[in-house]
């Protein structure tokens, strides 16, 4: 395959910035606002890890009471996590009504917009979900994925830089920086960040991958194969290198080609 890619073309790609719009929505590198199964009751212990089946017996609680805000959250985090985006937002909107000035369902409600690809209402929302008094560095990464979506990139990277003074080498704060830079064809800014990102012992493998990738763009791409590979099983390995083989490749189809959105690597939760 060719080593060499046209980055002009490659970010212009609908498919790749499809990608990075959905990962930068996800890719926060926070533990989940919405992992509040642990207080809906002493069934807890035994929430279900499927999401489908998550959703079905939240749901079966959500609708016993509507106005419950554990309730809501939880159903809300499994609808997020069974890919039903909408309807995560939709039941999210109700909830915040029935319990207007609760945070942590605003937070909620704020990352499931987000989800959906309302970004202005998303950042208005969290917005109200912390103060700046009292700055939640989560709430700012996402704040700052949102301005990144609607093209207001300064404007984003301020919001990682006050993120990163609460949480100091954060690395999904810093990969949400990488793509922030990577957005703006700015390749050794977003490489500078991910690569402080993947020092940490904490890095996702989501941040791995976004690091070859831009690696990648950069025309090394022996060098990302080595990232994408490093400390996994063989299997795993092969495909880690066939899906960056197929983001970089992505716009040598001919014209009229189908094109899967890709996805996989960029929309992981941490």
């Amino acid at each position: 395959m060719r080593q060499r890619f046209s980055l002009a073309r490659l970010l212009a790609s609908t498919s790749l910035v499809a990608a990075v719009a959905i990962g930068l929505g996800g890719c926060t590198g926070m533990s989940k606002l919405s992992d509040v199964t642990g207080s809906i009751g002493p069934r807890a212990e035994a929430a279900p890890t499927d999401p489908a089946r998550a959703a079905e017996v939240y749901g079966e609680r959500y609708r016993a009471n509507p106005r419950d805000a554990d309730a809501a959250l939880a159903y809300g985090q499994a609808l997020r996590a069974n890919g039903q985006r909408a309807q995560a937002a939709a039941v999210l909107e109700q909830a915040t009504i029935a319990n207007p000035g609760n945070k942590t369902l605003l937070a909620q409600y704020g990352r499931a917009l987000a989800d959906n690809g309302n970004f202005q209402q998303a950042f208005d929302v969290l917005s109200k979900a912390h103060s700046p008094d009292n700055p939640d560095w989560r709430l700012l990464s996402v704040q700052g994925t949102a301005l990144d979506q609607m093209g207001r990139h300064d404007e984003a990277r301020s919001y990682y830089a006050s993120a990163l003074k609460i949480a100091p080498g954060d690395p999904g704060v810093l990969s949400n920086l990488g793509l922030s830079y990577m957005l703006t064809r700015n390749l050794p800014k977003a490489e500078e960040a991910l690569r402080q990102a993947y020092a940490s012992p904490r890095a996702s493998a989501r941040v791995r991958q976004n690091l070859a990738l831009v690696v990648g763009l950069q025309g090394r791409f022996a060098e990302a194969e080595t990232i994408v590979k490093a400390d996994l099983p063989p299997d795993q390995a092969a495909a880690n290198v066939a899906y960056l083989k197929d983001m970089l490749n992505r716009n040598d189809a001919p014209r009229g080609a189908a094109k899967r959105t890709p996805v996989a690597s960029l929309s992981q939760s941490d």
